[in-house]
């Protein structure tokens, strides 16, 4: 019988998908239509995102998110997108919009809570209470994996800054301009740090100036190593200082932010072993170490 009902389900699902890709359709191919024209170059803000390596493509089922999105963005009003735009930019994900990933969540809400229905019912209130906690589950899981990849991202974006300010330091001093040694440098990195210099410098090929440019890597990678880097170098540039000696003593004060964190982190971790100890590994070795004396004394007790 749940065989039946899974069936049904994936059936009713890919006939609503069949009918929202119907309803859709027009605006899809307007869609491709303004995409057409932003690739020969009329458009006030030219799409960087798309020089960038890796970046996939728009699927099917990412149109239907996005309408979706669109729908219930013009019913309840755009809440919190700019917040979201800025957590996608942070995880690298240049190609999904904010109103994509509320439709993305929409189907997450509704397809979790849809797959614990069909697996164990809802007669029980345990059941039922499983349902809800999925629908919530749905809602906020896709954001939470943004938010997480943004963190680990920046988080490696300022790991490997130090290591670029390094390079940039040597190549400058080599009698390179900063904008070749950065050119240079980009592919010496891996992602995420190589594809913000990749598309910095397709900015500044754009038309951008290189304080603009970099501002704009800033806003992007939102992270207070980058922002000393781009402040530093905008201020060189104004006044004139050596790029050289400005970059070592960056790499050096970034090399000590990132001993500092390193250190806080060392102290944070017996109270973030506490709650495991306590709860995981000190029940077990009392059972271990009681379970013998508790076995003896329920054979002394017999035993009168």
């Amino acid at each position: 019988m749940y065989l039946y009902l899974i069936i049904g389900i994936l059936l009713l699902g890919v006939a609503v998908a069949s009918a929202l890709m119907g309803a859709g359709a027009r605006r899809f191919r307007t869609v491709e239509r303004l995409s057409t024209i932003h690739e020969y170059g009329f458009t006030a803000e030219p799409d960087v995102s798309a020089y960038l390596p890796g970046q996939p493509k728009n699927s099917p089922f990412a149109g239907i998110a996005t309408w979706i999105g669109d729908v219930l963005s013009k019913r309840f009003g755009a809440v919190g997108e700019e917040e979201i735009r800025e957590q996608l930019m942070a995880a690298g994900m240049y190609t999904m919009s904010p109103r994509t990933l509320l439709g993305y969540r929409v189907f997450a809400a509704l397809l979790l809570p849809t797959l614990v229905y069909a697996l164990v019912g809802a007669g029980k209130m345990l059941n039922i209470f499983a349902i809800v906690l999925m629908l919530f589950a749905g809602w906020v899981l896709p954001l939470t994996i943004v938010r997480r990849k943004a963190r680990l991202r920046l988080e490696e974006i300022d790991r490997r800054l130090p290591d670029l300010i390094d390079l940039l330091c040597v190549m400058v001093e080599a009698g390179l301009s900063f904008g070749q040694s950065l050119r240079l440098a980009s592919g010496e990195f891996h992602p995420p740090l190589s594809d913000e210099l990749r598309l910095t410098l397709q900015e500044q090929t754009m038309g951008l100036g290189i304080d603009e440019a970099l501002g704009n890597m800033a806003v992007r990678a939102d992270t207070p190593a980058m922002k000393a880097f781009v402040r530093a170098m905008s201020q060189g540039e104004r006044m004139g200082i050596s790029t050289g000696q400005i970059m070592r003593n960056l790499a050096h004060e970034m090399r000590q932010r990132r001993r500092a964190m390193a250190e806080e982190k060392a102290q944070k971790a017996p109270v973030l072993m506490l709650f495991p100890l306590v709860f995981l590994i000190f029940p077990a070795m009392f059972i271990v170490l009681m379970t013998p004396a508790v076995v003896n004394l329920i054979h002394s007790f017999k035993g009168f």
